[in-house]
């Protein structure tokens, strides 16, 4: 008889995520804590959090969390980002020495602003600007890998369990409106600081329970247009996803999750509304290559919100709970009881239905 830890979880990997709808801060340990009633949905191999409207003293700049295997490497990299933007603050991250957090790399953070001169050669708006420069440096620079570089926001991930990742990154010090999380239980690819959620570009993150069967698929589209995935994970790509159909396509947060968690042709067809069917055929047909298959739950952040989704068939598991201002997104029922114990109107959405929260225009 297998014992546990000996077989395969493939329902595995835990997400759980809270916003107030007011702007209003909440403590990085709130997040850390509602990991615990599901520490055994990870294996010790990944955990992380996005914390948004963290840096408030920094919010014009972007925050480049980066990890780094050597000192050599870092004057590298700073030299290559000197180049391109004015560096603002430059610091080591700062953590506690836990026993369960082991071989870490070297763990700094920059805040900066991109070089107009340097754009305007370029011909690049900013955030173009920027996503080019963190993708060369994780494609391009062997030791180094730019793991946030968004605004007001900042993510943190290690290998171990989630809740020994929040005490390492002493999360209790910080506060922000909105925050994510992930424990990792991977199937097909490794365990490693780098692979660990959540996975981001600019002010997106993603925190994902599941595995993408079309991940080929949709690589090879995002690659067309100048991604990279580069770190053993099928998550990875999702991120770069929603970057592009977001930003570069324009796309709203209804349109982009009608797009990964496309609705059925049959679905399609039997919709009453003309203008909606169309808009689904529209959707389908021009982007057939990012519909993501198999069974997922994700929560994507951003500045200023949250968007949680399931697969269309719904084969993860994902809860949703509100009190007052504040919505709760978890696994299970249990990590929104730990953040919130009177939590109420607690509903299971469904399969490829987002449910979307925004801060309060001017809150954050």
């Amino acid at each position: 008889m297998k014992m546990e830890g000996q077989v395969r979880i493939p329902s595995g990997c835990a997400i759980s995520a809270v916003i107030s709808r007011e702007g209003k801060k909440i403590s990085g340990d709130i997040i850390t804590n509602s990991m615990k009633p599901m520490h055994d949905r990870s294996n010790g191999l990944g955990g992380g959090f996005a914390g948004y409207g963290i840096y408030p003293d920094y919010k014009d700049f972007y925050a480049l969390h980066m990890f780094f295997n050597s000192r050599d490497t870092r004057k590298t990299c700073e030299a290559f980002l000197k180049e391109r933007f004015e560096i603002v603050q430059s610091e080591i991250i700062p953590t506690h020495k836990i026993p369960a957090i082991k071989n870490e790399p070297i763990i700094w953070r920059y805040f900066v602003a991109p070089l107009r001169s340097v754009m305007s050669s370029l011909q690049l708006e900013e955030k173009e600007f920027v996503a080019k420069c963190v993708i060369r440096i994780n494609d391009e620079m062997p030791g180094a890998y730019v793991f946030s570089s968004g605004k007001n926001m900042g993510t943190f991930k290690a290998v171990g369990y989630p809740e020994d990742v929040g005490l390492f990154y002493r999360l209790e010090d910080y506060k922000g409106y909105s925050w994510t999380a992930h424990g990792r239980y991977p199937t097909n690819t490794p365990g490693w600081w780098g692979g660990a959620h959540p996975f981001t570009l600019l002010d997106y993150s993603i925190v994902h329970n599941g595995e993408i069967s079309s991940y080929d698929a949709n690589r090879r589209f995002v690659e067309m247009f100048g991604y990279k995935c580069t770190l053993q994970t099928d998550t990875e790509v999702i991120t770069y996803i929603m970057d592009y159909l977001l930003r570069v396509q324009e796309l709203t947060l209804e349109e982009a999750a009608s797009v990964i968690a496309a609705p059925f042709w049959s679905t399609i067809s039997a919709k009453s509304d003309l203008e909606d069917k169309k808009k689904h055929i529209f959707l389908r047909t021009m982007f057939p290559s990012l519909l993501v298959t198999g069974p997922f739950s994700i929560v994507f952040g951003f500045n200023g919100g949250l968007m949680a989704l399931n697969d269309r068939l719904k084969l993860r598991s994902m809860v949703v709970g509100e009190k007052d201002d504040k919505v709760f997104i978890s696994s299970e029922e249990a990590a929104i009881r730990t953040m919130e114990p009177n939590a109420e109107n607690i509903w299971y959405p469904a399969g490829g239905e987002p449910v979307i929260i925004k801060v309060k225009e001017g809150a954050f």
